[in-house]
């Protein structure tokens, strides 16, 4: 099991995240691109560091929305999501370049990431840009999203555009019974530090949660999202990266 988590979502002045403490324990930083979060600057800076510290590289595209830091859902027609996606892949894709790092794979933001697993026609439009990128650049950029009981059917739909995925879990995030991540609007969506160690060891040993109910839910996850936007988050990912070394 590989850990991932978003970096790179400084903006000019403003100061996201504790990218330089987290980036030693991670094996994929999800980079933003500009339309969330993250500028030329800080894309480069964070691009070094996960060189330094032999960290894969993926893009972190989102809906154009600074201000909303790309969590709030966009009417955008299907052209207008490729477009963008392929807009923000190319511009990591190039400065990532420059430094002598290689792109690897594509993971959507906040409210795109979550459309995209509601909605056929926005992975549609995804994988569409991931395509015409990998056609264009002789890449293969793969395709990272969240593991439900639907991933074999999400696997079909990639393969049609001759994409790999990438199965994402979640460490501190609540289940509910159809394999979706609880609202944040409902109490118990986000774990605590016991409960997010517990759901870690079952996805590594069981490769299962436990939702909200209680009922076992199995997930075929490839990599987990961590997130160290904080002190005490940087140190749950020093000890989830122990948990994930020693279950190996």
């Amino acid at each position: 099991m590989k850990l991932n988590c978003d970096l790179g979502e400084s903006y000019g002045a403003w100061r996201m995240g504790l990218d330089e403490q987290v980036m030693p324990y991670i094996d994929q930083a999800n980079i933003a691109c500009g339309f969330h979060a993250g500028d030329p600057m800080v894309m480069i800076k964070t691009i070094k560091l996960a060189k330094q510290y032999k960290v894969s590289v993926g893009a972190h595209p989102s809906y154009p929305d600074l201000v909303g830091f790309g969590r709030r859902s966009m009417q955008c027609s299907e052209q207008e999501v490729t477009a963008m996606v392929l807009y923000q892949v190319s511009a990591i894709y190039g400065v990532a370049k420059a430094q002598g790092v290689g792109l690897t794979y594509v993971k959507p933001h906040g409210a795109l990431y979550n459309d995209m697993m509601k909605t056929f026609t926005i992975r549609k439009a995804i994988m569409s840009a991931i395509k015409q990128f990998n056609n264009a650049q002789q890449t293969k950029l793969t395709l990272m999203l969240q593991a439900t009981a639907d991933i074999q059917c999400h696997r079909e739909e990639a393969a049609d555009y001759g994409i790999g995925l990438i199965a994402e879990a979640f460490a501190d995030r609540c289940y509910s019974d159809d394999g979706k991540l609880l609202s944040r609007s409902l109490p118990g969506a986000v774990h605590d530090k016991q409960a997010m160690l517990a759901q870690v060891k079952q996805l590594l040993t069981e490769q299962s949660v436990t939702t909200d109910t209680g009922k076992t839910l199995a997930l075929d996850a490839d990599s987990l999202c961590v997130h160290g936007d904080n002190e005490t988050g940087v140190q749950l990912i020093s000890t989830i990266r122990a948990i994930v070394d020693n279950a190996v």
